[in-house]
């Protein structure tokens, strides 16, 4: 036998790169006859990792040094990468196995919620114009001490070992958006009353925001720069603004073309600092340049036509991940503006509401609420293969949905006036 005869799997995964490779390219008859000849298990995903390793080849002999981006500092394997994962064995637990560990309640339908980069806290806020700010130690400290013991507490140890850590009144209105800093104890919020607030939760006793900022709209949507520095608020009104999170200033692009044609319905900045994006009712999703705040691409109708509820990045910047009311939810490539991958299944009809889609802390999964059922959807990041649903336990919509940065851990909110904190408990064997 030579010694450029290739294995059985060396040759597997010849032909499951060329599959990806034309995937990604478009050509989808031509990969469904070669994944159908080889019976290629589990299904490829696009990527262009095939033209990577063609165009290194190519180059071998020349001094050639690629640019650094944000994905080199990204630990391999920490986020989703269909570049170079297209084989990945996924160790993260699907939907199916978290558990509820805590309910909490508001006195109104449960609409925002944002999860601290460092997955410590978790901040819910609601219609009854109330914001809490729960703790997730003691959320799973609570959930797995026994009854007994729970029943025996007094007082002050219950104080002491309560999830809600925080409870704050400052808006006259729904609150509608909530982020954290990334860095210091401050958290953000949006309402319906026309302000922002922003309040230092490292003081027990506060209650109020330490700063507030009227806006001439309803707040939608809001997202701190990941330097804490700047915050991009999305409105009712089309136009996007920038603020100077120090000394209060708004910017807003110096050209109005640039900007949605109907109310912003979700922002967020990317882990690099250098965009963000924003989703509006128009049905568009919009990618901006975070230093010079002009719109730097546009992916009209990126769900049909329908308007598009939710938008986030994948933690290496490369991807965004986005849903809509076509009840569907696509995984974006940014640098060709294309939908790569689109993840099906999630009711059969158009969403009479809007709600959001997330990665899960290791970007193994993609989860997303089924209007219909009220139970929530999963499937594998790469290849769109679906998982068993998990029933979410709520009365009424689930209408938020955040996940943690860094565990198996989610929260819920709905209609039903409460927020359910889910989690995958490891099994001790």
């Amino acid at each position: 036998m030579s010694e450029s005869t290739l294995s059985v799997r060396e040759r597997e995964l010849m032909y499951r790169l060329m599959i990806s490779q034309l995937l990604y390219d478009g050509f989808h008859d031509a990969a469904g006859l070669i994944s159908k000849a080889i019976s290629a298990v589990p299904d490829c995903p696009p990527s262009n990792k095939l033209q990577h390793v063609v165009q290194l080849g190519l180059r071998s002999d020349l001094d050639f040094h690629r640019p650094k981006n944000i994905s080199d500092t990204v630990e391999p394997g920490s986020c989703i990468d269909l570049e170079f994962d297209t084989d990945v064995r996924t160790t993260a637990p699907e939907a199916a196995m978290y558990e509820t560990c805590y309910v909490t309640a508001h006195k109104g339908p449960c609409r925002a919620a944002a999860w601290s980069a460092d997955g410590q806290l978790i901040a819910t806020g609601s219609e009854d114009a109330s914001i809490k700010i729960l703790d997730v130690e003691r959320m799973l400290a609570k959930s797995s001490a026994p009854l007994s013991s729970t029943a025996n507490d007094n007082q002050q140890s219950n104080m002491e070992s309560h999830p809600v850590i925080r409870t704050l009144y400052d808006h006259l209105e729904s609150v509608t958006a909530l982020d954290f800093h990334p860095s210091v104890p401050i958290l953000a919020s949006g309402s319906k009353d026309y302000t922002i607030k922003l309040y230092d939760y490292s003081k027990s006793s506060v209650k109020k925001a330490y700063k507030t900022i009227k806006e001439a709209e309803k707040i939608k949507c809001l997202s701190f720069h990941p330097s804490g520095d700047f915050l991009v608020v999305g409105t009712k009104h089309p136009t996007l603004r920038l603020y100077d999170a120090n000394t209060l200033q708004c910017f807003v692009s110096c050209n109005p073309v640039d900007q949605h044609t109907g109310s912003i319905t979700a922002v967020q900045y990317c882990p690099s600092a250098n965009l963000y994006v924003s989703a509006s009712k128009d049905g568009a999703i919009k990618i901006w340049d975070g230093v010079s705040n002009r719109c730097v691409s546009t992916y009209n109708k990126a769900h049909g036509g329908e308007k598009v509820c939710s938008v986030r990045f994948s933690r290496n910047s490369k991807y965004i991940l986005s849903s809509g009311k076509d009840s569907l939810v696509k995984l974006w490539e940014i640098a060709t503006g294309r939908a790569l991958i689109t993840y099906t299944g999630a009711g059969v009809e158009k969403q009479n509401h809007r709600t959001t889609a997330v990665f899960n802390h290791t970007e193994d999964y993609v989860f997303f609420p089924d209007e219909r059922t009220n139970s929530l959807c999963c499937w594998d990041s790469r290849n769109a293969e679906r998982n068993r649903l998990l029933s979410l336990g709520h009365n009424n919509l689930v209408r938020m949905m955040v996940h943690s940065p860094t565990s198996p851990g989610l929260l819920t909110c709905s209609d039903d006036h409460r927020a359910r904190f889910w989690y995958c408990v490891k099994s001790s064997d």
